[in-house]
């Protein structure tokens, strides 16, 4: 094979950068995906020029854009976090399902408005057309009114995808995990929908994120207020869609949004500002019950709702983490009652674990109710009413990152209470037995795997694992019929009987003996 001339090589990767450089105007420019595919092509020819010289080529290791590696001391967050949140839902009576990764492509277009561009579509293999799961509400919907279900509390933790532009700071991520509550079934106004918001107060309480507070809104109060403000119906959508911009970007970037892109007049913009504008309590309820915006039949009726539900908050004691806000908007199509969003007060001055970034997460849990969406499945357009919530596991996994690399606790790792050490040479088989009896008897157990391990080495390694308990055996241990029992973080010893190794230890589990230092 002839070897490409050193200046050739030099012409060809410059070519291809540009070819590059082609492709990326083309996807800013929103050029037609015929096009772009054309010049991918050609890109990929260029490469393939390059690949035929043979030898090594050039290969980085990372991972995909928007994604990420989890290590074990994040993945040990990560299971206290999922721990806490599964706990909740199941104090609440919630049972689990679990749905495809991908569906397909039909069932998931038209549900997500202006955020449908979102959707990985995957590529045809010659049968079904799908696309990967945008969230976990939608293939909900898909379950209910396949299996004709009517009435069930469920929880759902999986992966989705979203073809967003990722930031790693911020928790946003084109791979990432959701963590749904939903309540499907007819029953009375509220009941179901303040429970909802009572285990997002439960879950961020437990979590100890810090303070937070829970926006809440209703459709029907948004749809009656475009009304009042002169917004044409088949603008409501859309001009929801930009409403929900404002807790990301000021009034006068939404304004020209709604104004120059949407071609709203502007003074039906300024109108809506009016009254997004406010927020409060139960008090500002009753303010605008008597005012212009309770003669809409459809914001009166929300408003009513929206009185109701802050009376069952009272209840729960959890209305001081409300605010009413009209300018919550949430821009998913399917929403029809109630929509809340819990917001952490104060997080943007928390620093990042991975890069020293600042993490600014934004919301971290939100939802509503969504009455039509199970219809929309349904051949004869039965609806199961529903109402949930999400919760942003991503971006609490930030912050609690965040917060461990700033404090003094430790994370532990593994979950192991004690490690088999000997004190001198050829006890690799009396450690085996002895972890044998203690495996056995249930007691989560480690030894070195090295033959004839140094004791210094083994207790440190307990030290690092932070491992509550060490067991020490030598010789002399061995005739006497006796181990020692070294609590790791005192460096106290005790000796124990062979025999009662195991009900000792389950003692003194019981009574914990964890380390002290330790977060998790």
């Amino acid at each position: 094979m002839v070897k490409m001339a050193d200046c050739d090589r030099a012409v060809l990767l410059e070519s291809i950068k540009q070819q590059g450089d082609v492709i990326r105007n083309m996807k800013t420019q929103k050029a037609e995906k015929e096009k772009i595919d054309r010049e991918v092509a050609k890109l990929l020819e260029m490469k393939a020029m390059l690949g035929e010289e043979g030898g090594p080529q050039k290969f980085t290791l990372k991972t995909p854009k928007g994604t990420k590696d989890y290590g074990p001391q994040q993945m040990s967050i990560r299971e206290h976090m999922f721990n806490t949140i599964v706990s909740c839902f199941k104090r609440h009576g919630a049972e689990t399902i679990d749905t495809p990764v991908f569906e397909l492509k039909e069932t998931l277009t038209g549900k997500y408005g202006e955020d449908s561009k979102l959707i990985y579509d995957l590529a045809d293999q010659g049968g079904e057309i799908l696309s990967l799961r945008y969230d976990l509400t939608v293939p909900f919907a898909r379950y209910l009114a396949m299996n004709k279900v009517t009435n069930l509390k469920r929880y759902h933790i999986g992966k989705v995808y979203r073809r967003d532009n990722p930031s790693i700071a911020r928790g946003r991520y084109r791979e990432f995990y959701q963590c749904d509550f939903d309540i499907a079934g007819q029953y009375d106004l509220m009941l179901p929908d303040s429970e909802c918001v009572k285990i997002v107060v439960e879950i961020l309480s437990d979590l100890n994120l810090g303070d937070f507070i829970i926006k809440v809104n209703h459709r029907q109060i948004l749809d009656g207020l475009f009304e009042v403000c002169g917004v044409p119906s088949e603008m409501f959508r859309t001009i929801c869609s930009s409403v929900d911009k404002l807790d990301k970007s000021p009034w006068n970037e939404v304004r020209s949004e709604m104004v120059q892109e949407k071609g709203l007049a502007p003074e039906v913009a300024d109108n809506i500002n009016e009254y997004v504008k406010c927020n409060g309590g139960s008090n500002l309820i009753d303010e605008l019950l008597g005012g212009q915006l309770a003669q809409n039949k459809r914001a009166k009726e929300g408003l009513e709702a929206m009185k109701l539900f802050f009376r069952y908050c009272d209840l729960y004691g959890i209305s001081d983490k409300i605010l009413f806000d009209l300018s919550l908007a949430r821009g998913l199509d399917y929403y029809t009652g109630i929509i809340y969003e819990a917001i952490l007060k104060g997080c943007s001055s928390s620093t990042s674990a991975d890069n020293g970034e600042v993490v600014s997460v934004g919301s971290i849990a939100g939802g509503g109710r969504y009455d039509n969406l199970v219809g929309m499945f349904d051949s004869k357009h039965r609806n199961v009413p529903c109402v949930g919530v999400s919760i942003g596991v991503e971006r609490i996994f930030s912050i609690m990152e965040a917060l461990v690399q700033t404090g003094s606790k430790k994370v532990r790792t593994t979950e192991t209470e004690l490690f088999v050490a000997s004190a001198q040479k050829n006890m690799v088989e009396e450690r085996m037995k002895l972890c044998r009896e203690l495996w056995d008897a249930g007691i989560k157990t480690e030894q070195s795997y090295k033959s004839n391990p140094k004791l210094l080495a083994q207790l440190q390694y307990c030290e690092e694992k932070s491992i509550p308990l060490a067991v020490v055996i030598g010789q002399s241990e061995l005739e006497k019929g006796v181990v020692k029992l070294r609590f790791v973080e005192t460096r106290k010893e005790i000796e124990v009987e062979r025999s009662k190794l195991s009900d000792e230890v389950k003692d003194l589990l019981q009574n914990q003996v964890p380390c002290k230092s330790c977060l998790m």
